[in-house]
């Protein structure tokens, strides 16, 4: 079973945001069985909206459309789709009620008529109730291919997606069951993995597929495998696990199945009841950020300082002005006190910190760009690395993150 998506906004094709809802659906739609063949942003404009949606009907059983479902006269999708399917827009009463209750509760100016025409929907469209906004979603079919048209703000599709789509695809379609399995690596590139796992891969079943995933410092193996019997698949795809293994099992982390490093490790402090801070200065907050923004966050990690400067270092942090003097502050002396200091200020079991000079060019101390120590402490002891990761900075703070991470797992591993 295919499907297609379609973002419609001039703000995607400029640059202006990022489209995060074509990769949550593709996500959400391959977890049901449902294969994305193609993913489409168009402009605002109508005919560019009838052509992309007579030209997915050829090609697919679903398409969903995001974006252009607002009250301004921007939002032209609710016109574009009549159009599409001959015919008109009626007022759904209960949409309406719905916006009203929206505006009496959350929103302080009267209610427009603007507003209320949102309640307007083709006549001959199922109408998605969309319980986080005043657009609704719109289900509509035609010549065997189904219509999903849903508002563009990210919160509002989701919840669109999780309540109404998927159980209406799931119970509209007969779909194969498609299984992945995420393999953590770290330490070990690309292409040195694919040199030792030819052999392996070479003799995966034809129903199995791999696929690479590099990224900065680590390098993610992705099985997929397809068909009708669900357990055949996951016994499979576990006897693949264990063979490859006995492979490479050493640069082995863990498996993500819907979650990152950062929940791995979360987990992992939850289950032994230990708890996390973190001192950044290169790194700039990224690694604290990497965990909270994950639930649960709070029972586990206390805490964390950005002292980027190094007189923060000293005044904030209270890194021992003596100990940067005789080692500069970029050292492993430096984070390794940066990481005691952010355990003992959080009282946490373990702490990581960062100290280094992310490029391009030469900050507070005197090393190449792209030098960076990071640091980790753990219940028993203390200790730091050093890497050179080059002059390019965005790339040399993913990779710092990325590494400090895999050293704690290590550590809790």
């Amino acid at each position: 079973m295919l499907a297609e998506i379609i973002t419609i906004g001039d703000e995607i094709l400029i640059g202006q945001i990022i489209d995060t809802n074509s990769a949550f659906m593709g996500k959400e739609l391959n977890k049901i069985g449902v294969d994305v063949y193609q993913i489409t942003s168009i402009k605002d404009d109508k005919q560019h909206i009838l052509n992309a949606l007579e030209e997915a009907s050829k090609r697919v059983d679903v398409v969903l459309i995001t974006g252009g479902l607002g009250p301004t006269k921007d939002d032209i999708t609710k016109h574009t789709i009549c159009e599409y399917f001959k015919d008109t827009l009626v007022q759904n009463k209960q949409v309406l009620v719905h916006i009203e209750k929206l505006f009496e509760k959350y929103i302080s100016t009267p209610i427009s008529e603007i507003n209320k025409q949102q309640a307007l929907v083709p006549s001959t469209c199922t109408v998605l109730m969309n319980q986080h906004g005043t657009a609704p979603g719109m289900w509509l079919e035609k010549e065997n291919t189904v219509f999903i048209s849903m508002p563009g703000v990210p919160y509002e599709m989701k919840g669109l997606m999780k309540n109404e789509v998927l159980p209406r695809i799931q119970n509209r379609f007969d779909r194969p069951y498609i299984l992945h399995k995420t393999i953590l690596t770290y330490g070990m590139g690309e292409s040195a993995i694919a040199e030792k796992i030819e052999n392996w891969e070479d003799n995966l079943p034809a129903y199995i597929k791999l696929a690479y995933l590099p990224n900065l410092g680590n390098v993610r193996l992705r099985l997929s495998a397809r068909g009708r019997d669900n357990k055949i698949l996951e016994d499979t795809i576990e006897r693949e696990v264990i063979k490859l293994k006995e492979i490479i099992g050493d640069v082995i982390v863990g498996y993500e199945e819907d979650q990152t490093i950062e929940v791995r490790i979360g987990e992992l402090l939850t289950k032994k009841g230990k708890t996390l801070s973190v001192a950044e200065s290169c790194t700039g907050g990224k690694i604290a950020e990497s965990f909270i923004t994950n639930a649960g966050a709070s029972s586990y990690f206390m805490g964390g300082i950005v002292a980027y400067a190094t007189q923060s270092k000293i005044d904030v942090l209270g890194v021992d002005p003596k100990v940067i003097k005789l080692y500069t502050v970029t050292s492993e002396e430096v984070a390794k006190a940066m990481a005691l200091k952010a355990k003992e200020k959080f009282g946490s079991d373990y702490a990581i910190s960062t100290t280094g000079n992310a490029g391009p060019s030469k900050g507070d101390g005197d090393v190449e760009a792209g030098t960076i120590f990071i640091g980790i402490a753990t219940p028993t002891t203390v200790f730091s690395k050093k890497y050179i990761f080059g002059n390019l900075r965005e790339q040399n703070i993913g990779r710092a993150v990325n590494k400090s991470l895999e050293l704690l797992l290590g550590e809790l591993l």
